[in-house]
């Protein structure tokens, strides 16, 4: 199998790329722009590793699609390349539209191409599976039952829109061209190697430097949590065994509020930590303005992946979330040089990882 990931340097991508070379014989070419949430460090394991290669490129260059499909003849995409910090699409939201619905048409144009000219077997095995999120369904409200994959679409911030457009050009280009597609939908992921401005690496940064932890609104709103690395598996199953055309929710049924996720991190610092001079790490818990449109709950129903291809996590939320705060305690020189570059993007001060590289596509 060659296998054609683009996004591999991010969080969940790295997760599959340390996944597809650890457990199988594939081969991997990783498109990625290589932005600031990119960390090549994530796959420093594979430095040597003779199926292993980067591309540093933008998933919306037609002509550098163009020519990995016909180097590389990929029989499988998986699209992961995305933007994907809510707050970050309020602020700006065409970055969003560039990388998530552009990008996204410029891959299928590139699949389409590259699949129509393969023989019988490889045209039958080949397949595109484009990983997205529950934030296409909108949002929960408590008493609701959880996302299927029959729930209709509402999306609420500009993130959620790009990547709702991006499904449905993928499911047209299933049906209008036959193209043989798979669409995953997956819960909030967490674990090693993630970018702190999301919620649990940033409060993690925030209690370690002994500064308040700030939570939106009164942290009532409810996300299912998903490991990582049980995320990469679940893509691994539905590339290799799911039904073409079908739609995939993957989550751990871990419904926790961001109060109560939160609590669980500061409570499991203060036992790993217990010479902290910042214990209990709850009492930094500060309560900050609700950001606009924030949905109140997201829970996804995995029953259709658990019954056709027998993924289930395999820790629960309280096991993965130990273990990521170990990782981040044993990696906390990273963890403070990610801050810095979060800090630093906040203000302008950082320009993306892929300044300097070549346009068009570098390999490394």
């Amino acid at each position: 199998m060659r296998l054609l990931v683009t996004g591999g340097c991010g969080f969940i991508g790295s997760a599959v790329v340390r996944r597809v070379l650890r457990t199988t014989d594939w081969s991997v070419v990783n498109l990625d722009k290589l932005t600031y949430a990119a960390e090549p460090r994530a796959l420093e394991e594979t430095a040597a590793d003779p199926r292993y290669r980067l591309v540093v490129g933008d998933v919306a260059d037609a002509e550098l699609l163009a020519r990995l499909f016909a180097e590389y003849r990929p029989d499988a995409v998986l699209h992961l390349a995305a933007e994907s910090h809510v707050d970050r699409s309020i602020d700006g939201p065409e970055a969003f539209l560039s990388t998530n619905v552009v990008g996204t048409f410029r891959l299928l144009e590139a699949a389409l191409a590259h699949w129509r000219t393969l023989p019988e077997p490889e045209r039958s095995r080949f397949r595109f599976h484009h990983v997205s999120t529950d934030e296409v369904f909108g949002a929960l409200a408590d008493e609701d039952p959880p996302f299927r994959e029959t729930s209709a679409y509402d999306p609420r911030s500009p993130y959620a829109a790009s990547k709702a457009a991006a499904d449905h050009l993928v499911r047209a280009w299933w049906h209008t061209y036959g193209l043989p597609v798979l669409i995953s939908n997956a819960s909030n992921n967490y674990g090693p190697w993630q970018f702190p401005e999301k919620l649990i690496p940033l409060a993690l940064t925030k209690a370690l430097a002994g500064e308040p932890i700030p939570v939106y609104g009164r942290g009532e709103q409810v996300r299912d949590w998903l490991f990582v690395d049980d995320h990469a598996a679940a893509l691994l199953a539905i590339l290799g065994r799911g039904r073409v055309g079908r739609t995939y929710l993957v989550g751990a049924r871990a419904e926790r509020t961001n109060l109560e996720l939160v609590r669980t991190l500061c409570a499991i610092l203060d036992e790993l930590v217990p010479n902290s001079p910042h214990r209990p790490h709850a009492q930094l818990i500060r309560f900050v303005a609700d950001r606009p449109g924030h949905d109140r709950r997201y829970a996804i129903d995995p029953g259709r992946i658990e019954a056709e291809l027998g993924w289930r996590p395999s820790r629960s939320l309280e096991e993965g979330l130990r273990a990521t705060v170990a990782w981040y305690l044993a990696h906390h020189d990273w963890l403070v040089e990610m801050r810095a570059r979060y800090d630093g993007r906040r203000l302008g001060l950082v320009r993306p990882a892929a300044a300097g590289a070549e346009p068009g596509g570098t390999e490394r």
